[in-house]
C-alpha cells in the first residue's frame, strides 16, 4: 500500500480509503466490521463516511453508518485511523436530518459535527467535509449551471469561521469539500487567506473512466494550491465491472435503488461502458481492475475511495494493477471517442 500527504497537512492516506455508505443498509454490523478489518489488514489506514449514510437515504437508517463505524472504531487504536466524515449540505429532500436545513449555517454544522462524534464514539474527526455546496450548483448528475435557480445560501466566510473554531476545539483535524467546483474551491481558498481562516486540504469528487471532468479546471486549481483530490465513484456505481451489460437486473446498488440512476442514464455511458470492458478483456483483466487501475495511476488523485458489498468484492478493489503505456494510450483514445459520457 502507498500513502500519500493529505493536501498541505500532516496526514499521510492510504492510496485507496474505505467508503462505507453501504452500511447498514445493504452490509450488517458484522459484515461491515470484516471488511473494515480486512482492509486495515491490507494498509488501509482511512475511512471515509458521512452523516447520511447509508444509501438510498431516509429516515430509519440514517446515521447507522456512522454507528456502524463506531462499534468497530472503540476497539482500535485511534491514531492509527485517519477518520473522515461529512456534513449535509441545504435539505435535498432529507426532512430527516435536523428537520431538512435550508443551510448550512452554524446551528446545523454544530449540531451535525456533535451527533456524528457519538455515533462514531471518538472525540475526534481527522476530516470534516461538506457534503455539497450549500448555494446553487449542479451536482449528482447536473452539468449545467442555471442562475435562474439561486437561493439565498450561508456564506462561505460563515461555514468556514465556525469549521475554523471547531478545528481550534479539537473535535476537528482538517477541513475538505465535495462535489465541488473551481469557483467553489477557490472562493474557500480566498476567503480562509483574506480571514486568516482554516485552509481546506482536500475535495471528494466524482472520478471515473466516464467522469472525468475533474481533469479540467478542477486539476490545475487543485494541483496549485495544493488540495488533494479522494476520488469517490471509480466504478461508476457498478458500471464499469461490467456487470450491467449483460444483466441490466444484475445485484447492485443502480438495481436495487433506481433513483441513482440519473448520472447513468445519459446516452453515451453504455457504448463507453462497452468499448472500456472490451478493452480490459483483451487486456486479460477484469473489468473493475482496469477502471481501478486507471484511477489509481493519475498522479493528481491522493486517495481512491472504494466501497463493496461482499468481501470478494473488496479484496479485488484492493487487489494492485498496474497499467502499462500501451493500455493507457488505448484508454485515451477511447476517452476522446467517449468524452465524460456520465458527469
Amino acid at each position: 500500500m502507498k500513502y500519500n500527504k493529505l493536501g498541505n497537512s500532516n496526514l499521510l492516506v492510504s492510496e485507496i480509503a474505505m467508503g462505507t455508505m453501504t452500511f447498514g443498509e445493504q452490509n450488517s454490523l458484522s459484515e461491515a466490521c470484516e471488511q473494515l478489518d480486512y482492509a486495515f489488514s491490507q494498509g488501509v489506514n482511512f475511512i471515509d463516511t458521512a452523516e447520511m449514510y447509508p444509501v438510498p437515504g431516509k429516515a430509519e437508517t440514517q446515521g447507522r453508518t456512522e454507528e456502524y463505524v463506531g462499534e468497530w472504531l472503540k476497539n482500535q487504536q485511534r491514531d492509527k485511523v485517519i477518520l473522515a466524515t461529512k456534513v449535509a449540505g441545504p435539505s435535498r429532500g432529507f426532512d430527516w436530518i435536523r428537520s431538512g436545513p435550508k443551510s448550512l449555517d452554524r446551528t446545523n454544522i454544530l449540531s451535525a459535527i456533535e451527533t456524528s462524534l457519538q455515533r462514531l464514539k471518538t472525540d475526534y474527526v481527522d476530516l470534516y467535509q461538506i457534503h455539497w455546496p450549500a448555494r446553487n450548483v449542479p451536482m449528482f448528475g447536473g452539468s449545467i449551471y442555471n442562475p435562474a435557480k439561486e437561493y439565498d445560501a450561508t456564506t462561505i466566510e460563515e461555514q468556514l469561521t465556525v469549521l475554523t473554531e471547531l478545528v481550534k476545539s479539537g473535535k476537528i483535524r482538517h477541513v475538505g469539500l465535495s462535489n465541488e467546483t473551481p469557483w467553489g474551491v477557490a472562493e474557500f481558498l480566498k476567503v480562509a487567506e483574506q480571514l486568516n481562516l482554516q485552509r481546506i486540504v482536500s475535495i471528494q469528487n466524482s472520478y471515473s473512466l466516464i467522469n472525468r471532468t475533474f481533469e479540467s479546471g478542477l486539476h490545475e486549481m487543485c494541483h496549485r494550491e495544493q488540495v488533494s483530490l479522494l476520488a469517490y465513484s471509480p466504478l461508476g456505481f457498478g458500471h464499469l465491472t461490467g456487470k450491467y451489460l449483460k444483466n441490466p437486473a444484475a445485484p447492485g446498488r443502480i438495481s436495487l435503488y433506481p433513483q441513482f440512476g440519473q448520472r447513468y442514464l445519459k446516452p453515451n455511458v453504455a457504448a463507453a461502458v462497452a468499448a472500456y470492458v472490451k478493452l480490459a478483456e483483451q487486456h486479460s483483466m477484469t473489468p473493475a481492475k482496469m477502471a481501478l487501475g486507471f484511477v489509481r495511476s493519475r498522479a493528481f488523485v491522493c486517495c481512491t475511495v472504494v466501497g463493496a458489498t461482499t468481501l470478494a468484492q473488496l479484496k479485488e478493489n484492493l487487489s494492485s494493477v498496474e497499467l502499462d503505456n500501451e493500455l493507457l494510450k488505448l484508454i485515451e483514445e477511447l476517452h476522446l471517442r467517449y468524452t465524460n459520457p456520465a458527469p
